[in-house]
Order: C-alpha cells, then structure tokens, then sequence
C-alpha cells in the first residue's frame, strides 16, 4: 500500500529537483508500479504541468518527453515511419491498452526494471537520456548507473539507417516476460555494426556490440552460430518464468530469429 502526505505540481524543473532530494520525496510518473510498492511518501511530485509529454521529430532525432505515455510511443506515426514496427511491438503486450495509457516512458526507462520491453527496445537504438542535473548520457552507461534523485527529462533517440527488430517471449500474452531481445545493425562509425539487447534475463537489459559484416546470404546454420556466440555473453538468472538455461536457449532462438528477419529485408531491398 502506498500513502501520500503531500502532493505538489511542480511549476519548473528546478523545483521538482529540488523538491525531489528528499529522501522520502518521489516523483509520480503513471503511477502503475508505485502503487504496487508500500511505501510512505513524503511529497508526490507531479511533472505533469511541464509539458514533457510530447514527442517531437527534428532532421536528426525524437525527442521523447518523460510524460509521454507508453500508447503515445507505441502510435507515433514517425517513429514507425523511421524504425518499422519494431518499437511498437515492444509495447503491445505490456498488459493492456488502459495500462499503456498510463505508464509514461519516463517512468519506465528511469526505473530500469529487469522485466521492462521498452528499455530492452531503446537501448539497442542510437539512445539518450537528458537528466535535469546530470546532462545528456547515453542510455547504455545510464543504465548501469546507481538510482539517485536526479529528473529524467527526455529520451532523445538519434535517427540512423538502422535495420530495428524487437521480440519477446511470454507464458501468456499480456504477463510479464520470459525474456526480451531487440537487434539492430547498420552503419556505425564507418563499419557494419550489430547491437544486440537482452533483457528480462530476470535482470535489466544489457547491450552488447559486434562489428560483424554478416554476408547477406547467410546460411540458418551460419546465423544459428553467430546467436549461440551472442547469447554466451549475456548472463541469466532463474525465477518462477524460467531457469537461466533455459533464457539462454530462447536468447539463441530469438536473436537468430531477428538476424535472419534483417537480412531478409535487406535482400527484398535489392531485388
């Protein structure tokens, strides 16, 4: 059960950073996983008067404000324009539609949850977090950062010719996830790069980088080996959805699975 003392709309960022130091001072986001928590609030600070909930497209970037709704993302006619169905997909067995109208991005990329479909999506992306206090960072080293009490602001997704693929695993079609996997691969500093994120391992996504020139006509088999050296890299944990052994086998599945998805795009492209 959670109980609130004070609410406060906060009328800039700099009060709500401010008001936020206090340890027992939180931020409401949608408020779906704080009234899971028992927990005593000092002040609930409600971002929802600063107009970070827009999504905004320049030549270079989205620009996703902290308030957006995970249905705002999941309908974005740019985004899906830029990156296929792939972000969309992330989203659409996150519980319900009522439920995505609610739960903000903000929320549910600052509290790096283990089970989180969208911070698996985003982190395999060319991805910022613009944090009051801390400034610009990629979302890969925020990630890995320790909580503290600074004002996520935005996730700032830099356009990029990228390939986007996202599945997921699940027992039943709206429960929390087995396990989460996104691929992407392009251009990245002069070389064909792929990155591949994992989440849902029980624990939060992690990324990881390869430089590969992966031939387009890559065998099933080819394919199947490049997954198994993916998924060695990754670590898994077991809970009541699943062992680590058998995370590890529906890693290799669904990341060879969305190379070979990639590649026959690619090869549609040039025919």
């Amino acid at each position: 059960m959670m109980t609130i003392r004070e609410y406060k709309q906060a009328e800039s960022l700099e009060e709500a950073w401010q008001l936020n130091q206090k340890k027992a001072n939180r931020v409401l986001g949608g408020m779906i996983w704080l009234k899971m928590e028992n927990i005593n609030v000092g002040t609930a600070i409600d971002l929802s008067g600063l107009g970070l909930d827009t999504i905004e497209e320049t030549e270079g970037s989205f620009s996703i404000g902290a308030m957006v709704t995970l249905r705002q993302l999941e309908e974005h006619e740019g985004l899906r324009k830029f990156y296929g169905d792939g972000i969309a997909e992330s989203l659409r067995h996150i519980v319900g539609v009522q439920f995505r109208n609610q739960a903000t991005v903000g929320g549910s990329i600052y509290g790096r949850y283990g089970f989180s479909d969208v911070l698996t999506a985003l982190l395999a992306l060319d991805t910022f977090v613009e944090l009051y206090n801390g400034g610009t960072v990629r979302l890969s080293e925020f990630v890995n950062r320790k909580a503290d009490k600074d004002i996520l602001v935005s996730v700032i997704v830099r356009k990029s010719k990228r390939k986007f693929r996202y599945e997921s695993i699940r027992q039943t079609k709206t429960d929390f996830p087995v396990l989460t996997c996104s691929v992407v691969t392009g251009i990245y500093r002069g070389q064909e790069s792929w990155f591949f994120s994992v989440g849902a391992r029980p624990m939060k996504a992690a990324l990881l980088e390869k430089q590969w020139e992966i031939p387009k006509d890559a065998t099933d088999e080819q394919l199947t080996e490049y997954a198994k050296r993916v998924a060695a890299e990754f670590t898994y944990g077991s809970n009541m959805r699943g062992s680590a052994e058998y995370r590890k086998h529906l890693a290799e599945v669904l990341l060879r699975r969305e190379m070979r998805s990639i590649l026959d795009e690619y090869n549609a492209e040039e025919k």
